[in-house]
């Protein structure tokens, strides 16, 4: 078995070229508690790589994260040992190399392994990089017919490894969805994400802004359901547009509208977002209020307001005030509107961008974000005046987080009831009882969910 040797993994010049900076991101990973997006910000803004380079060190980590079930499947199999118990450095530098090999067509094979072994042999010795080198072309001779577990004896273990998610996701799933649709559901998560963009009608208007496209040559899609978001055909450093730092748009998954949309604000409302940042659906709100009435944007970390302030005065957004708190603290007598409680939540209809949120999430998280929700959600009503409306939302697809805790809620508060959307939202995106649900592999947005209620008395 290979042991970690006493290489100092903060070298920096250990870590050289695309491949090095992926194999350093996913070790920690590995290690700690980090997210992707977040260690990946680091390692972009610190490093002098090339725009074409960052893009392939976004494209390999997200990647192996995406894949990581079917590619570990693959490195059990050929590896003669236990894989698992691997040094992280080689682990990783296995799982980058192998990701260029099934999945990326630019990268020629040798140069995928000639990389993987360089890196190994510098970090942990000749005996390493050769075993590195006998895997991998093992592998490569053998990739058209590599074997995976039998669909028809454990449908689980098959869905699992060749579509890469855990498997205590993919037994939910089947059990709810039927094999086919959970098979559907697995491949949109596993797709690379699109760029959708919303139009901040603060500073401009669809018309403008689509010629501005155009004028660059930046292709895109009409969106599906909402009239201010808009899809870009590629991916692009479009944050370095400079129309985006004069706010004219910000980048927005388009289900995150929904719950604004269903929010029903009007110019001149008094409005709570009580889980506000990093301001998205803030921005939003206020952009449909023209930047009348007033807008209380609450959140427990001082840090992540600042994140928001920052997009809020980018996007030329004046009716928000923000309040760092801990929204189970906040009192108001004056009473709001309009509530919206966008819930923390277990993240699950987020996997197309989030590919990592599936290796660091299990059945217990689910369970005890539940009770967090719930408070937040009776919070929530009790702020919305009579007569206004609360809107709870999360950007989950499991029912424990959204339809059931909202019936549960609503069982033990006869003041309120669940309206049914108007014409705004798409009536595809409406469950018979009235609750707005997306799924990725049904609507090509993320997966979320939304209802309004109504507080009569």
């Amino acid at each position: 078995m290979i042991t970690e040797t006493t290489t100092d993994l903060h070298e920096p010049n250990l870590y050289q070229g695309v491949r090095g900076y992926a194999i350093k991101i996913l070790n920690r990973i590995d290690r700690t508690d980090a997210y992707l997006d977040k260690l990946l910000e680091i390692e972009l803004k610190n490093s002098n790589l090339s725009g074409t380079d960052k893009a392939l060190l976004f494209e390999i980590v997200h990647g192996v994260m995406r894949w990581m079930a079917r590619i570990d499947w693959i490195l059990n199999g050929f590896y003669k040992g236990q894989f698992s118990k691997v040094v992280p450095n080689i682990k990783n530098a296995l799982r980058v190399a192998l990701y260029q090999i099934l999945f990326l067509d630019k990268i020629p094979d040798y140069a995928a392994v000639n990389e993987a072994v360089e890196f190994v042999k510098k970090l942990q010795g000749q005996k390493y990089a050769d075993l590195t080198n006998a895997v991998l072309r093992n592998i490569i001779r053998s990739k058209d017919v590599i074997r995976y577990p039998n669909p028809e004896e454990d449908i689980v273990a098959y869905l699992s490894a060749y579509y890469s998610h855990p498997s205590w996701m993919v037994k939910r799933w089947v059990a709810r969805f039927g094999k086919e649709n959970t098979e559907k559901l697995l491949t949109a998560n596993n797709n690379k994400p699109n760029h959708t963009l919303r139009i901040n009608n603060l500073v401009t208007n669809k018309e403008e802004f689509q010629k501005l496209l155009d004028g660059v040559n930046l292709h895109y899609t009409e969106s599906k359901y909402l009239p201010q978001f808009i899809k870009l055909n590629i991916l692009t450093n479009i944050t370095d547009w400079e129309y985006f730092t004069k706010g004219y748009f910000t980048i927005q998954d388009e289900s995150t509208g929904l719950p604004v949309t269903l929010l029903n604000v009007q110019p001149g409302h008094r409005v709570l977002d009580l889980c506000a940042a990093p301001g998205g659906k803030t921005a939003f709100i206020a952009d449909l209020m023209n930047n009348t009435g007033e807008v209380i944007a609450m959140d427990r970390f001082e840090s992540r307001l600042k994140i928001l302030e920052k997009n809020l005065s980018r996007l030329k957004v004046q009716n928000v005030k923000t309040v760092a708190l801990d929204a189970m603290e906040f009192e108001d007598a004056e009473g709001f509107d309009r509530v919206l409680v966008d819930a923390p939540c277990s993240g699950l209809g987020t996997l197309t961008k989030k590919p990592d949120l599936k290796w660091k999430k299990d059945l217990g998280d689910i369970r005890k974000i539940v009770n967090i929700q719930y408070d937040l959600l009776r919070k929530g009503a009790s702020l919305v005046k009579p007569g206004g409306l609360l809107v709870y939302s999360t950007c989950t697809i499991e029912p424990e987080e959204n339809e059931n805790l909202v019936k549960e809620f609503l069982s033990e508060n006869p003041g309120f009831e669940l309206v049914k959307p108007s014409s705004a939202i798409a009536e595809e995106l409406v469950s018979e009882e009235g609750f707005v649900q997306t799924y990725p592999h049904l609507h090509g947005i993320d997966g979320s969910f939304a209802a309004s209620l109504l507080r009569n008395y």
